[in-house]
């Protein structure tokens, strides 16, 4: 297998298992979350280095993932008190946890190979020869091991659990009331969550797992009001900004990780500039229609009233009206038949009188968006 094959594998991996958690994190507003685990498990994996006296990977991720949950635990009793927001109990949890990791690195572990960049950040472009060995067999890249196992893991979960996570993730109430625990099933997916982030980032790096459990998910956010079809889009587009990543990456000679971070967030700006329905261009676009729309009914009102034709200029003056506002809000009337051109001005035609009447200015007061 090529380092480029087994690079765009252990991304795409990592960048499904995290869209499948990510967006449950996204619609829960938790979606810091994951940068708060990846940086509060250090405690942990320090602690499992002092116990088992090396640096193995399956003791890191345990010690990791115990203070993941624990992590979480800490997060969530914080807010049960109701006097902090989720937010700033995150920001309260996981810079104590991080300073204690440090505290306790320079004390008991500084003559070790144990700092930072060995425990909390990994690189992609190593994944291809940090290899798996068992039983003297060479099994190929540990991240395709490990990502194929997290994988796993979310997909059972999401799987299994969907409908229970859909319930407990938009109604909490509800879900209680049929008997699920929205308490269990939370805790269930913040250990997900925890096996997540831990799993991947000593392969891909902190920052490419927290890029690829938020930016993916908010992205089919702004696509989609399902959630299945959210779910599948984030896992398309975290694969591929994957593969995006790479190219840019290799054209720029640059850092695989922020590459593809890069990638990510250009999908992220497309979708919020062009998203059917809630992107910038489409509400802009509806705005001015709407606006058009109630100029347009306005006018029809005043000419009614008036009865007579009405010059161009003086309905320039009495709204405040440029020439081409004017043009493009008669330019559907028109259209139509509802006004017409009398004698260098504007008139209502019988049609456009007879909708004036039948809205009985209801509809011309509250006007309803075109779709």
């Amino acid at each position: 297998m090529s380092p480029t094959v087994s690079i765009l594998l252990v991304a795409s991996l990592v960048a499904a298992s995290c869209a499948l958690v990510g967006t449950f994190l996204v619609l829960r507003r938790m979606a810091l979350l994951g940068d708060a685990i990846s940086h509060s498990v250090l405690p942990g994996i320090v602690l499992a280095f002092l116990i088992s006296g090396e640096r193995s990977t399956p003791a890191m991720m345990v010690g990791a993932g115990v203070l993941g949950v624990i992590t979480v635990l800490l997060v969530e009793t914080l807010n049960r008190t109701r006097r902090m927001a989720s937010d700033a109990s995150m920001g309260v949890v996981f810079p104590a946890l991080f300073a204690i990791g440090v505290i306790l690195v320079t004390r008991f572990a500084s003559s070790v190979d144990l700092d930072l960049d060995c425990v909390l950040y990994g690189e992609i472009a190593y994944a291809p020869w940090d290899v798996l060995i068992l039983g003297g067999r060479d099994l190929g890249p540990r991240g395709l091991w490990v990502g194929g196992v997290v994988l796993a893991i979310d997909l059972a979960l999401v799987v299994g659990l969907f409908k229970e996570l859909k319930l407990s993730t938009f109604d909490p109430g509800l879900a209680a009331t049929l008997g699920f625990s929205p308490v269990l099933l939370h805790y269930l997916l913040m250990s997900a969550v925890s096996v997540t982030v831990v799993g991947s980032f000593e392969q891909v790096g902190a920052i490419l797992v927290v890029a690829m459990l938020i930016v993916p998910p908010a992205t089919a956010y702004l696509l989609t009001d399902r959630l299945g079809w959210m779910m599948g889009l984030s896992v398309v587009l975290g694969i591929a900004s994957a593969v995006g990543g790479y190219g840019l990456a290799r054209w720029w000679d640059s850092s695989i990780a922020g590459a593809i971070a890069v990638a990510a967030g250009g999908l992220f700006v497309l979708a919020l500039l062009f998203s059917p329905r809630h992107g910038v261009v489409a509400r802009q676009v509806h705005r001015s229609r709407l606006g058009l729309k109630l100029a347009g009914q306005l006018l029809m009102m005043h000419l009614d009233h008036q009865r007579a034709v009405e010059a161009r200029g003086d309905l320039r003056r009495r709204f405040g009206w440029s020439e081409r506002r004017l043009q493009r809000v008669t330019s559907r009337l028109l259209r139509v038949g509802w006004v017409r051109e009398d004698r260098g001005g504007l008139s209502l035609t019988d049609a456009g009188r007879v909708a004036v009447q039948r809205a009985g200015g209801a509809e011309l007061a509250h006007p309803v968006p075109e779709v």
